[in-house]
C-alpha cells in the first residue's frame, strides 16, 4: 500500500476551494443572465418579427396575382363574402402567446453575461479536476472512497456533463441551477463532509470500488440535470397556463428557455440513460457484496435505498411511456426520484448503520 501524501492533499483541498470560488461567479453571471433574458428576448424577438415580416411581405407580392384571380372566380360563381377567410384566419391572438427558446436549442442569442458564466465554468472545472487528481494521486487509488471524496467528484462531473451537453444544445439557461447544485456540493463536502486523505478499509480496496461508485456518480451527475429540468418544467409550464388564461407574463426571465414540453422530452430522454447506469450501480453492487460479504442481496439500509431509487424511476419512465403520465406529475415524480437520490446519500450514510457505514464521514 502506497504511503499517503500530505502534501499533494493539502493541495488538492486548495483547488478545491478555488473552484468552488470560480463556480460561484459563474452561478452569479448565469443568474445575472436569467435577470436580464427578458430584454435580451424582446431584442431577439424583434429581430426575428422584422425578418418574418419581410418574408411575408414577399411571398404575399408573389401571391397576390393568384389571389386576385381566385376572388374573380369566386365573385362569378355568386359566393359573395368568401373573400374574408383567409383575412379572418390570420388573426392571431397575442393574449395566448408564449415566448420560449425553439425547441432545437440551438445557439441563437450572443448573451455576455451567459458567455461569462460557461468560460467561468470552464475554468473552474480545470481547477476541480486538478483538485480530484491531486487527491487520488495522494492517496494513491481513485478519488472517491468516502462522502466527501464522492460529492467533490460528483460535482465535478454534474459540471462537466452540463458543459459538454452545450458543446451541441444551448441550454445555458440550466446554468443558475447546475452551478449553484455543484456549490452546494462542494460546501456540503468540506463543511460536513470532509476527511483528510487516507487509505480504504479493507472492504473498498476492490476493483469493483472503479467500477460500481464511477457508475453510480455519474447517475447521479445526470439526475442532477434532470431534477434542475423538471423544476424549470413546473415554472415554465405555470407560465404557460398563466399566459393562456390571459394573465399578463410576469416570469420574463423564462422566454430563453424552451417550452415546458420540450424540457420534458429532454429529461425524459437524459433520465433513460441515467436509469441504465443505475441499473447497472445496483447489479455492479450485488456482484460486489457477494465477493466481500458472500452474499448478493442482505437488505441493508443502503441497498434497499438503492432498490427505492430504481423502482421510483422506473415507475417514472413507465408511467410516462405506457400511461401516459406527462406535464407537471411527470416533473413531480422525477423530483422525488432525486430527492431519494439526496436521502440516500446524506440521511442513510449518516444517521442509518449497515454494511456500508464506513463509506461516511469516517472514511
Amino acid at each position: 500500500m502506497p504511503p499517503i501524501n500530505f502534501l499533494l492533499g493539502d493541495y488538492s483541498e486548495l483547488f478545491m476551494l478555488l473552484a468552488a470560488g470560480t463556480y460561484v461567479v459563474a452561478f452569479l453571471a448565469f443568474a445575472w443572465d436569467m435577470a436580464t433574458s427578458g430584454k435580451v428576448a424582446q431584442h431577439d424577438a424583434a429581430r426575428l418579427a422584422k425578418q418574418n415580416n419581410t418574408a411575408t411581405k414577399a411571398a404575399a407580392a408573389v401571391k397576390e396575382p393568384a389571389l386576385a384571380g381566385a376572388a374573380t372566380t369566386a365573385k362569378g360563381a355568386g359566393s359573395g363574402g368568401g373573400g374574408h377567410a383567409p383575412s379572418s384566419a390570420g388573426k392571431g391572438s397575442g393574449a395566448d402567446t408564449v415566448e420560449v427558446a425553439d425547441p432545437d436549442l440551438k445557439y441563437r442569442s450572443r448573451r455576455k453575461a451567459a458567455r461569462v458564466g460557461v468560460a467561468l465554468s470552464i475554468l473552474g472545472l480545470v481547477i476541480h479536476a486538478a483538485g480530484v487528481l491531486t487527491r487520488g494521486i495522494a492517496a494513491g487509488r481513485v478519488p472517491w472512497g468516502n462522502m466527501y471524496e464522492f460529492c467533490t467528484t460528483g460535482a465535478f462531473l454534474v459540471v462537466a456533463v452540463f458543459l459538454v451537453v452545450l458543446i451541441r444544445r444551448d441550454l445555458r439557461f440550466l446554468g443558475t441551477f447546475v452551478l449553484g447544485l455543484a456549490v452546494v456540493m462542494m460546501v456540503a463536502a468540506a463543511v460536513a463532509f470532509y476527511v483528510p486523505v487516507g487509505h480504504l478499509v479493507p472492504a473498498l480496496q476492490s476493483y469493483w470500488l472503479v467500477i460500481h461508485v464511477s457508475i453510480a456518480v455519474l447517475s447521479s451527475a445526470l439526475f442532477t440535470l434532470t431534477f434542475s429540468m423538471s423544476i424549470l418544467q413546473l415554472i415554465q409550464g405555470r407560465r404557460e397556463a398563466k399566459i393562456a388564461g390571459g394573465a399578463p407574463d410576469t416570469g420574463r426571465f423564462m422566454r430563453l428557455v424552451p417550452s415546458s414540453l420540450t424540457l420534458e422530452a429532454l429529461s425524459y430522454r437524459i433520465n433513460t440513460i441515467a436509469f441504465v447506469g443505475w441499473t447497472l450501480t445496483v447489479m455492479f453492487g450485488s456482484i460486489w457484496a457477494e465477493k466481500a460479504w458472500g452474499r448478493f442481496w442482505g437488505w441493508d439500509t443502503k441497498e434497499v435505498w438503492s432498490f427505492v431509487i430504481w423502482v421510483v424511476y422506473a415507475a417514472y419512465l413507465h408511467a410516462r411511456a405506457t400511461r401516459g403520465w406527462t406535464g407537471a406529475r411527470a416533473a413531480w415524480l422525477s423530483i422525488v426520484g432525486y430527492l431519494c437520490v439526496i436521502f440516500n446519500f446524506t440521511v442513510v450514510n449518516i444517521y442509518f448503520s449497515g454494511l456500508h457505514s464506513y463509506a461516511g464521514v469516517s472514511g
